[in-house]
């Protein structure tokens, strides 16, 4: 058994349902600190995370990811406890064996390789992880950031251990994510009787064409790089539930994924005038997530493309499909950000599984990116 599997395996067989770490942190220090890294523990609130570092100079490549996993739902759904890391035709099964204890494990096994061939590397490598990357992400890999830029120590390359892949390992990187913003309306009205209108104010027969304005509403085109920015309605509550009485408000929450063809507040500016020009009362409380990133070029990328031919024997896609990763928050302090990482196809799901031979291969892909990067 390799140690990439090894470790896999001890870290998935760890409960670390958000914010819980349950020791893999602890884990991953005591594999880190034999290699000369200095450890840094920075916990905030309920959420443990740790910055882990190796040299001191310029330029600084760090390793990203997140140590929780969500919960596996029913149990006896899945072919075996989501828990117990079991191999079963290649796959390694578990919970967070995909997204994204695999990626770590990988991530450990070649710094350790690398270090070990390469003590005198150019430069720096970094370990950001958190516990709290699936959850409501307030105290996690944000709050590092935030420590990292008050004593000015900057990330140059960012390699974020996300499952990036689609039908075959590192046939996909992403190098930028749309932006995320939500926002939770609620529609006045005044409430009555059903067989007296006229003494009422209905806020869903008001909100309703405004609402499909909005739904039917162009807000960019995208780029070479992103979709369009999509709207989606994803919750929608009125009335006490009798069918007799009008309701007294509306309640709709929405979500933009926004590429940066446009910004937050310009979202906000839109759908207000749209809001503003049908009539409506109302109050409106917005949630921005992240705003969208891009690693369009660098040597970062250049590097990733290369170690993936050189490992793989074929080229990647880039893309910036998917949901919001904790890069969204490395990169507006200025640096190149991608995602690469094993299989997204069962992430989340009952039966979460990683290829095996694809583990050994992460880790090499890795470890041939700090070697462009860093010899």
């Amino acid at each position: 058994m390799s140690e990439t599997l090894k470790l896999a395996r001890d870290l998935i067989s760890r409960p670390s349902v958000t914010p819980e770490d349950e020791g893999c942190q602890a884990l991953m220090m005591d594999r880190l600190e034999p290699l000369g890294f200095t450890l840094e523990p920075l916990n905030f609130g309920d959420t443990q995370n740790f910055w882990a570092r190796h040299g001191d100079r310029a330029p600084l490549f760090c390793f990203a990811g997140h140590t929780d996993v969500v919960p596996p739902g029913p149990e006896e759904a899945w072919y075996s406890p989501p828990f117990e890391p079991t191999i079963r035709d290649g796959l390694l099964y578990g919970r967070g064996a995909a997204d994204m204890k695999g990626s770590l494990a990988a991530m450990i096994t070649a710094t350790e390789a690398f270090v070990g061939k390469y003590p005198d590397h150019k430069g720096s490598i970094a370990y950001l992880i958190t516990s709290d990357e699936e959850g409501p992400a307030t105290n996690g890999t944000v709050k590092v950031i935030e420590t990292l830029e008050a004593r000015n120590e900057k990330i140059d390359w960012c390699l974020v251990g996300e499952p990036s892949s689609t039908d075959r390992l590192a046939d996909v990187v992403k190098n930028g994510r749309r932006g995320s913003h939500g926002c939770r309306l609620v529609v006045k009205g005044v409430q009555g009787h059903v067989a007296y209108p006229h003494l009422a104010r209905n806020p869903v027969h008001k909100a309703l064409p405004a609402l499909a304005e909005l739904a039917a509403t162009e807000w960019d085109q995208g780029n070479d790089f992103f979709p369009p920015t999509t709207f989606q309605i994803s919750n929608i509550h009125a009335g006490t539930g009798a069918n007799n009485v009008i309701p007294g408000e509306l309640e709709v929450v929405f979500n933009f994924r926004f590429s940066t063809e446009t910004t937050h507040e310009e979202l906000e500016q839109r759908v207000e005038a749209i809001l503003d020009r049908h009539g409506l009362d109302y109050d409106i409380e917005w949630t921005l997530s992240g705003p969208p990133f891009l690693t369009a070029e660098g040597a970062l990328l250049d590097a990733a493309q290369q170690a993936i031919q050189d490992v793989m024997g074929y080229s990647t896609e880039l893309s910036t499909s998917g949901g919001t990763s904790d890069g969204r928050f490395i990169a507006p302090t200025g640096a190149q950000v991608l995602e690469l990482g094993p299989l997204n196809a069962t992430i989340h799901k009952v039966n979460e599984c990683v290829g095996v031979d694809d583990l050994e291969n992460l880790s090499k892909i890795y470890f041939r990116l700090m070697e462009l990067l860093l010899t």
